[in-house]
């Protein structure tokens, strides 16, 4: 009996292994995330904001952000712009 529990416990500890190759989200990992975007409200934009076009095109340009966008802010819309952080 103690042969084949040594048995089932290496098919666990091989089957553990393939999960976590599997998916590796499972694992933990210390690697830090350089992909994040901080939001802020357009400096430079005033008034509604009615075509993300527009605020895309003047956040990169007069902001320096990576992209811009319209959403709602209160009873309107404002421009907010995306940096990398």
């Amino acid at each position: 009996m103690a042969k084949s529990m040594k048995a089932y416990s290496s098919y666990f500890v091989v089957l553990f292994v393939l999960i976590l190759l599997v998916h590796p989200g499972m694992a933990v990992t210390t690697k830090k995330d350089t992909n994040k975007v901080c939001e802020r409200r357009s400096q430079t934009w005033s008034g509604y904001c009615g075509d993300s076009k527009h605020c895309d095109q003047q956040c990169r340009e007069w902001e320096g952000a990576a992209h811009g966008a319209c959403h709602r802010q209160g009873v309107g819309r404002a421009c907010f712009c995306y940096f990398n952080c």
